[in-house]
């Protein structure tokens, strides 16, 4: 499995540049800076090109998944008007895949070389092909993991990603969203029951005094093997977070490579810079 920190090059969606023209010029400027030039999906419908787009397993092979979630299904045309068909994308791209009949979005994916980790949606949304047990070899079998981590899903989220609860600090340790600590006693005993039983160790995003707030914005960050961009809400905690992430990926701190990138725009509509970015090891 490629992990965020071996990929190498960005990916976002068009729409980001026609509907937020201003957050994807920071996000444009900020990499710059940083040496990297953002590549934009044609034949995109939304700007959440983690939900749809393929997943890496290595150099040569993306798994493209049923793209079929819940929340977009309907016979409406604005249902239809909004969803993205990852077939579409790709072929615009001149990108081979490999096609699976597991119905997932990739913001319920976090990965390391070894383990991904998906909130337990996904055996809900496939109950009609698998039972647990063989959704569980299936999803062994496509990602070449040791290890596939199913964790409560937070049913106040309608998505139900894992990318809005934590991810990899290294292929051992998972930084979980602070608000997941104090806000629902047993979410949190099953959560870490799930972890402890794959042998992850884990640390907390605490950027509140108190994380009564469901804020899970800041574990939202994009990641690749040069930079974390964090975002930012222009409040006070977006200094704390800044600081905690830099404590956590020192590697890329002690190099400059972390940067804050105003999300207060996005993040009203359920998401971050993990949720708008594709990336990928070329």
């Amino acid at each position: 499995m490629i992990s965020d920190r071996e990929t190498n090059k960005i990916f976002l969606s068009n729409r980001l540049k026609l509907d937020y023209p201003k957050t994807c010029s920071e996000i444009e400027q900020t990499l710059i800076t940083f040496g990297i030039q953002p590549n934009f999906l044609p034949q995109t419908k939304d700007i959440w090109v983690r939900d749809y787009m393929p997943i890496q397993v290595n150099k040569e092979t993306f798994i493209e998944y049923r793209y079929d979630p819940d929340y977009l299904q309907g016979t409406t045309k604005n249902t239809r008007e909004i969803k993205t068909y990852p077939d579409m994308v790709c072929d615009a791209i001149s990108l081979p895949t490999k096609k699976t009949d597991i119905i997932l979005d990739g913001g319920n994916v976090v990965r390391s070389k070894n383990t991904i980790i998906l909130t337990d949606k996904v055996v809900a949304e496939n109950k009609r092909t698998y039972n647990k047990h063989q959704l569980l070899d299936k999803l062994h079998e496509l990602f070449q993991v040791d290890k596939v981590v199913l964790i409560p899903w937070d049913d106040k989220c309608e998505y139900g990603y894992s990318d809005g609860m934590l991810r990899f600090i290294n292929d051992d340790t998972v930084l979980i969203s602070g608000f997941y600590d104090t806000a629902d006693l047993e979410l949190k005993e099953y959560l870490l029951k799930s972890l402890k039983k794959a042998k992850l160790n884990w640390e907390w995003l605490r950027c509140f005094n108190k994380e009564k707030e469901r804020n899970i914005t800041y574990i939202n960050f994009l990641q690749t093997k040069d930079l974390i961009l964090i975002p930012k809400l222009n409040i006070l905690e977006d200094e704390v977070a800044f600081e905690q992430v830099s404590k956590y990926y020192n590697d890329y701190a002690e190099n400059n490579r972390i940067a804050e990138v105003d999300m207060s725009e996005i993040a009203k509509l359920g998401g971050a810079l993990n949720c708008i970015s594709w990336t990928i090891k070329q």
